[in-house]
Protein backbone atom coordinates (compact mmCIF):
# COMPACT_ATOMS: atom_id res chain seq x y z
CA UNK A 1 0.00 0.00 0.00
CA UNK A 2 2.50 2.20 0.62
CA UNK A 3 4.78 1.70 -2.67
CA UNK A 4 1.19 2.68 -3.96
CA UNK A 5 1.36 6.41 -2.71
CA UNK A 6 4.56 6.66 -3.26
CA UNK A 7 4.48 5.96 -7.02
CA UNK A 8 1.43 8.02 -7.03
CA UNK A 9 2.61 11.33 -4.88
CA UNK A 10 6.01 11.34 -4.99
CA UNK A 11 7.16 10.18 -9.13
CA UNK A 12 4.58 12.38 -10.82
CA UNK A 13 5.98 15.36 -8.97
CA UNK A 14 9.87 14.16 -9.21
CA UNK A 15 8.78 13.63 -13.05
CA UNK A 16 8.20 17.13 -12.86
CA UNK A 17 10.96 18.73 -11.08
CA UNK A 18 13.12 16.35 -13.46
CA UNK A 19 11.77 17.73 -17.00
CA UNK A 20 12.04 21.16 -15.82
CA UNK A 21 15.63 21.30 -14.67
CA UNK A 22 16.40 19.30 -18.02
CA UNK A 23 14.57 22.10 -19.79
CA UNK A 24 16.31 25.26 -17.56
CA UNK A 25 20.01 23.82 -18.38
CA UNK A 26 20.49 25.74 -21.86
CA UNK A 27 19.74 28.75 -20.13
CA UNK A 28 22.39 27.99 -17.56
CA UNK A 29 24.64 26.81 -19.82
CA UNK A 30 24.26 29.90 -22.01
CA UNK A 31 24.49 32.12 -18.72
CA UNK A 32 27.83 30.48 -17.96
CA UNK A 33 29.30 30.95 -21.26
CA UNK A 34 28.21 34.51 -21.27
CA UNK A 35 26.37 33.49 -24.80
CA UNK A 36 25.39 37.29 -26.18
CA UNK A 37 21.46 35.64 -27.31
CA UNK A 38 20.85 34.68 -23.84
CA UNK A 39 17.90 35.58 -23.49
CA UNK A 40 16.66 34.40 -26.51
CA UNK A 41 17.66 31.15 -25.61
CA UNK A 42 15.63 31.40 -22.12
CA UNK A 43 12.32 32.23 -24.35
CA UNK A 44 12.94 29.01 -26.11
CA UNK A 45 13.30 27.08 -22.71
CA UNK A 46 10.43 28.58 -21.90
CA UNK A 47 8.55 27.46 -24.98
CA UNK A 48 10.20 24.00 -25.37
CA UNK A 49 8.12 23.46 -21.87
CA UNK A 50 4.71 24.45 -23.04
CA UNK A 51 5.56 22.36 -26.41
CA UNK A 52 6.46 19.15 -24.33
CA UNK A 53 10.34 19.41 -24.96
CA UNK A 54 10.11 19.16 -28.60
CA UNK A 55 12.43 22.84 -29.11
CA UNK A 56 15.23 21.84 -26.18
CA UNK A 57 17.19 20.15 -28.45
CA UNK A 58 17.41 23.71 -30.61
CA UNK A 59 17.89 25.28 -27.07
CA UNK A 60 20.93 23.13 -26.03
CA UNK A 61 22.50 23.56 -29.47
CA UNK A 62 22.35 27.45 -29.13
CA UNK A 63 23.72 27.57 -25.99
CA UNK A 64 26.68 25.79 -27.37
CA UNK A 65 27.39 27.51 -30.57
CA UNK A 66 28.81 31.31 -30.96
CA UNK A 67 27.09 33.36 -33.31
CA UNK A 68 29.09 33.99 -36.60
CA UNK A 69 27.49 37.12 -37.67
CA UNK A 70 27.04 38.41 -34.21
CA UNK A 71 30.85 39.55 -32.98
CA UNK A 72 31.06 41.35 -36.75
CA UNK A 73 27.78 43.41 -36.36
CA UNK A 74 28.23 44.02 -33.14
CA UNK A 75 31.33 44.03 -32.12
CA UNK A 76 31.71 41.53 -29.45
CA UNK A 77 30.21 38.09 -28.74
CA UNK A 78 29.44 38.64 -24.74
CA UNK A 79 26.62 39.20 -23.10
CA UNK A 80 26.30 42.76 -21.64
CA UNK A 81 26.23 41.18 -18.32
CA UNK A 82 29.85 40.04 -18.56
CA UNK A 83 31.30 43.17 -19.15
CA UNK A 84 29.27 44.76 -16.41
CA UNK A 85 31.49 41.44 -14.73
CA UNK A 86 34.22 41.90 -15.60
CA UNK A 87 33.77 46.07 -14.77
CA UNK A 88 33.10 44.97 -11.39
CA UNK A 89 36.46 42.74 -10.60
CA UNK A 90 38.56 45.32 -12.75
CA UNK A 91 36.99 48.50 -9.95
CA UNK A 92 37.56 46.32 -7.04
CA UNK A 93 41.65 45.38 -8.69
CA UNK A 94 40.95 41.95 -9.20
CA UNK A 95 41.72 42.22 -12.73
CA UNK A 96 45.20 41.76 -14.28
CA UNK A 97 46.76 44.31 -16.75
CA UNK A 98 46.26 42.50 -19.97
CA UNK A 99 42.76 41.37 -18.39
CA UNK A 100 41.95 44.91 -18.01
CA UNK A 101 43.38 45.92 -21.63
CA UNK A 102 41.37 43.33 -22.90
CA UNK A 103 38.42 44.69 -21.72
CA UNK A 104 38.98 47.84 -22.52
CA UNK A 105 39.84 46.87 -26.18
CA UNK A 106 36.64 44.85 -26.59
CA UNK A 107 34.42 48.01 -25.03
CA UNK A 108 36.32 50.18 -27.44
CA UNK A 109 35.40 48.06 -31.19
CA UNK A 110 31.57 47.59 -29.62
CA UNK A 111 31.84 51.90 -29.53
CA UNK A 112 33.75 52.20 -33.18
CA UNK A 113 30.44 49.71 -34.04
CA UNK A 114 28.04 52.17 -32.12
CA UNK A 115 26.63 49.64 -30.18
CA UNK A 116 27.52 50.35 -26.85
CA UNK A 117 24.66 50.62 -24.28
CA UNK A 118 23.88 53.77 -21.58
CA UNK A 119 25.45 51.59 -19.30
CA UNK A 120 28.34 50.08 -21.17
CA UNK A 121 29.37 53.47 -22.29
CA UNK A 122 29.64 54.38 -18.69
CA UNK A 123 31.24 51.26 -18.07
CA UNK A 124 33.96 52.59 -20.51
CA UNK A 125 34.10 56.03 -19.12
CA UNK A 126 35.26 54.41 -15.36
CA UNK A 127 37.83 51.78 -16.76
CA UNK A 128 39.70 54.68 -18.78
CA UNK A 129 39.84 56.23 -15.64
CA UNK A 130 41.28 53.07 -13.19
CA UNK A 131 45.17 52.42 -13.46
CA UNK A 132 45.86 48.80 -13.46
CA UNK A 133 48.21 47.84 -10.02
CA UNK A 134 51.07 46.56 -11.87
CA UNK A 135 50.21 42.60 -11.23
CA UNK A 136 48.57 43.60 -8.07
CA UNK A 137 46.97 40.09 -8.19
CA UNK A 138 49.80 38.22 -9.66
CA UNK A 139 51.78 39.63 -7.26
CA UNK A 140 49.85 38.29 -4.11
CA UNK A 141 49.62 34.69 -6.17
CA UNK A 142 53.40 34.41 -6.32
CA UNK A 143 54.18 34.00 -2.87
CA UNK A 144 51.54 31.47 -2.52
CA UNK A 145 52.88 29.87 -5.55
CA UNK A 146 56.46 30.05 -4.89
CA UNK A 147 55.65 28.48 -0.79
CA UNK A 148 54.03 25.54 -2.20
CA UNK A 149 56.71 24.81 -4.76
CA UNK A 150 59.58 25.12 -1.75
CA UNK A 151 57.54 23.05 0.99
CA UNK A 152 57.03 20.25 -1.61
CA UNK A 153 60.70 19.75 -2.97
Amino acid sequence: MGIAWFVIIVMPIAGIVLFWMVHVLPEKIAHKRHHPQRDAIQTLCLLSLVFGGLLWPIAWLWAYTKPVAYRGAYGTDKHDDYFHEMGEKAQAGELLEHELARLREELDVMAAKGTLTTELKVLRRDLAAITPQAGSVAAEAAPAASGSKSGGV
